[in-house]
Order: structure tokens, then C-alpha cells, then sequence
């Protein structure tokens, strides 16, 4: 009965009817999965109103799709060749992203019968992948138009980084655990009590080989006659200037802390606040690097555990390292502990578009159903902080940025042929300007660009979906 309906067209929208119209745009469920009991209540729902819309007479388009889950996707793929001892680095990302479109012709149907069988009055003609020419071309488009208009940058922030993943990763993707890992008290400065020193603790011993600061609070007598001193590094050598800042609180511990500005958020903003050093550490892979000491090469586990060796043996761990309940950021995916991490990415400038955001709220331009939820609305574009758009993924729509010569970069019209080498093809080149004038920037035509690697999220991709559904941008 299902596909006679379908058949006959009775979940086809017409757009050249006089209807008054009504829509949803169903969130397209990820392709690596199946429908579970909460698809099954929205679906329910949505049906229900769009159903009861054609009973009242208006013209109803529920349009359907399917996501293509870029990290949740490639970690499925890479999985599998996992298993026979290969990875994506031994294909290359064009084979690669050829297993993944293989893959996903294989498993991307069960989700589709089942929105059949649960009998959705969608409307088939329109099914949309999020990774169709179509679709891709309208995420390229709107990360132009926003870069364009200066609403994406591109900057060095600390994000969830995750070593095995090897991209950054959203916040919603790291769930916090309690984990009962070790509080090991160190000691920076002279091992003479009656001399210059701090003493600090951490769990994160091995992380000290990027401290640039030691904080306390301004206010703490028992730090005033340091502040503006300096302590050598124990391990680097370098001088650790004694920094006063109000974040610190003086009845905690010892009310002293270590500052790693590249590897932890708040020791990132006490970086900025005082024009600390930033030091990167850790690789991609989370292996110590770049320290210029013994522990360059080591994974983070073992150096933490090298590390504290070192520092004992110089009498600076004050304290046995002693059971302390923490919570902890894994990766939702690959189960692994994040690592914040400083690191060069593409964002998105929030403010403007969070007030907005609000604003249709507060104007009644935009209605919420039920109006008790309207505070959960609120709470979220008031608290927004910039927006990380770029993943260090192969599967996913590319970021349209090319590089050139002394940092500068441009982004490239979708609907004209990618630059190459030497090429004139029309380009942006700095974020704000006017809108593309059909010419590109003058290094562009003597330069050899090199297209971005990394792709948008998910996040960024799937709205796209709804500026489409009939055709933009063409």
C-alpha cells in the first residue's frame, strides 16, 4: 500500500501550487547506522504534522536525506581495514574515499527501508545525500559567501584534539569520565627551602615540559616577593616568569599553578591574558615533540611516567604520586582521552550570527513550540563561543581554500574550475572583501597554490539541506 502512495505521487510537493505551503526538513540520519527508538518518535511526530497539514489543505514538503557522517563514516572504513592490517595512508585519499563510496552503496539503504517501513510521507523525488554534487556545491557556497563577508578566519585556538582520530573534534563529541589517575607535586626553583621556589601539582606531569608561567593569585602574600621573578625549568632550562592572575585560587592547593598555554583551556586564556609562549608539545599523533629533551618521540603515557622519573631523581617531586578521582575528555568515537591542543584551524565568528539567532526569537519572527523552551533557546545562542569548522578528515565536502605564498590564502567559487598552477580562476582573497569581481588575487596567477586538506563537519554540511531542497544555488 506504502509504495502506491508513493507511486501515485501523494507525498510529492508541487511548487507551482497555490497551496499555502508548509515544510520539514527531516534531520538526515547518519549513514553509518539504523533508525533506534528515538528516530522512530521523531519520525512519528513529523509525520503526524505533515500528514494533518495535507488534511487542512496546505501544499506539504517533508524532505528527506541521508548524512554522510564524515568522521563517524571514516572511522568506520578505517576500522575495516584496520582488520587487514591496513590503513588510509597505504591507499591514498582518492582510493580511499572510493572505499568509502563503496562502502556506503553497501550499508546506505537499511536506513532508507526503514523510513518505508515506518511508513514516512516524504517526499522521495527529493532524497538528498549530503555528499552529492548538489550538496556539496551549496556547502562550498556558503563557507565562500560567510568568508566573504568576514564571519570565517583562520587561527591558532586550542581544540579537542585526538591522537588516534588525528583530527579536532567537537566539544559534543568528548564524553567526560572519572578516571582515577595520579597528583604528582613538583617543585620549580631552588631545592634550598630558604630560596626561590614554587611548588606546583598536576596530573598531567608530562605536559610541564610546556609550562611558560607559574600563576598564583595577586592577592596571595606568600607569592608577592616572587611576582616578576623568574624560576629556571628543570628539565627545558628556560626561564618561568611568576605570573599574578585572578583565576587562581589561593586555597587550593598550594595556590600556585603550572601555565601550559598550548594544552590546557584555561592555561590558554591566562596565555593571552599575559602574553605567554605557546609552545606545541605534543604531535598529531600525541608524541612528545619539538622539546628539544629525552622524552621527543615518546608516547604522552610514557612520558608521563619518564618524566616524573627525571624529576625525582632531582628531588623536585615533593610528593609521592598519590590516587586523585579527575574527570577526563575521551573521544566519543574512537574512545581514546582527548588533548587539548593548540592548533591552526578554520572558525566561524559567532557573535554576530548567535544575536540574530536570538534576536528572531526575541522579535517574534521566529516562533518556538512549546514557548517553555524558548529559556534552553536563549541559554544556548547567548553563551556561544567561535565555532570550529575544520576537521583533519579525507571523507567530507573540502574546505575551498587554497594557499599561496606568505600565508595568504584565497577561497574559490564552487561554480568555477578549481586554480591551478599558474591559473587566473576567480578567487577571494582576503576575508571581508567585496564579492568575488571575477578576477583573482594578483599572486594567484604566479604562484603555485595548494588546495586545503581538511574538510567542514558535519555539523556545517547538513543545514545545507535545507537551502537546497529546491535547487540552490543552481
Amino acid at each position: 500500500m506504502y509504495e502506491g502512495w508513493v507511486d501515485a505521487g501523494y507525498f510529492t510537493a508541487d511548487p507551482t501550487s497555490d497551496k499555502p505551503g508548509y515544510s520539514i526538513v527531516l534531520p538526515p540520519p547518519n549513514v553509518t547506522g539504523s533508525l533506534h527508538m528515538g528516530h522512530a518518535l521523531d519520525h512519528t511526530l513529523m509525520d503526524v504534522l505533515s500528514r494533518r497539514k495535507r488534511m487542512q489543505g496546505y501544499e506539504v514538503l517533508w524532505l528527506p536525506g541521508m548524512d554522510h557522517a564524515g568522521i563517524a563514516t571514516q572511522n568506520v572504513v578505517e576500522k575495516q581495514l584496520a582488520a587487514d592490517g591496513k590503513t588510509k595512508e597505504d591507499f591514498g585519499r582518492e582510493l580511499f574515499i572510493d572505499k568509502v563510496w563503496d562502502w556506503k552503496r553497501e550499508s546506505g539503504g537499511t536506513i532508507g527501508g526503514q523510513m518505508r517501513r515506518l511508513g514516512d510521507g516524504v517526499d522521495w523525488s527529493r532524497d538528498r545525500f549530503t555528499m552529492d554534487e548538489g550538496l556539496s556545491r551549496a556547502v562550498q557556497t556558503i563557507f565562500k559567501r560567510m568568508y566573504d563577508s568576514g564571519l570565517i578566519y583562520r587561527a591558532e585556538r586550542l581544540v579537542n584534539w585526538s591522537p588516534v582520530l588525528q583530527t579536532a573534534i567537537s566539544d559534543i563529541e568528548v564524553k567526560f569520565e572519572d578516571v582515577e589517575g595520579e597528583l604528582v607535586s613538583l617543585r620549580y626553583g631552588s631545592l634550598n627551602d630558604d630560596e626561590p621556589h614554587v611548588i606546583v601539582a598536576t596530573t598531567r606531569v608530562e605536559t610541564m615540559l610546556g609550562d611558560t608561567a607559574v600563576a598564583v593569585h595577586p592577592d596571595d602574600e606568600r607569592y608577592q616577593h616572587l611576582l616578576g621573578t623568574t624560576l629556571e625549568h628543570p628539565i627545558t632550562g628556560r626561564q618561568i616568569p611568576i605570573i599574578a592572575d585572578d583565576y587562581v585560587d589561593p586555597e587550593f592547593g598550594t595556590g600556585a599553578v603550572k601555565i601550559t598555554p598550548a594544552h590546557d583551556p584555561n592555561d590558554f586564556e591566562m596565555g593571552l591574558r599575559h602574553n605567554l609562549p605557546m609552545p606545541t608539545i605534543m604531535d598529531k599523533t600525541g608524541k612528545i615533540a619539538d622539546t628539544g629533551t629525552q622524552f621527543d618521540g615518546m608516547d604522552r603515557f610514557e612520558a608521563r611516567v619518564k618524566v616524573r622519573e627525571a624529576l625525582a631523581e632531582q628531588g623536585r617531586v615533593v610528593a609521592e604520586k598519590r590516587p586523585y578521582l579527575h574527570s577526563v575528555g575521551h573521544s566519543e568515537r574512537s574512545g581514546e582521552s582527548i588533548e587539548p591542543r593548540l592548533s591552526l584551524q578554520w572558525w566561524v565568528k559567532v557573535e554576530e550570527l548567535a544575536k540574530a539567532a536570538g534576536d528572531a526569537v526575541r522579535n517574534g519572527d521566529t516562533t518556538i513550540h512549546p514557548a517553555s523552551l524558548e529559556p534552553r533557546w536563549f541559554g544556548w545562542v547567548d553563551n556561544m563561543h567561535d565555532w570550529c569548522i575544520s576537521r583533519q578528515l579525507w571523507w567530507g565536502h573540502r574546505i575551498p581554500i587554497w594557499y599561496g605564498p606568505e600565508g595568504r590564502s584565497a577561497a574559490s567559487d564552487p561554480t568555477r574550475p578549481r586554480p591551478r598552477a599558474g591559473s587566473r580562476t576567480p578567487m577571494s582573497s582576503t576575508p571581508g572583501s567585496r564579492p568575488d569581481s571575477g578576477r583573482s588575487p594578483r599572486w594567484a596567477g604566479r604562484s603555485r597554490l595548494q588546495s586545503s586538506r581538511s574538510s567542514t563537519p558535519q555539523a556545517f554540511s547538513s543545514p545545507a539541506t535545507t537551502s537546497c531542497s529546491s535547487g540552490w544555488p543552481g
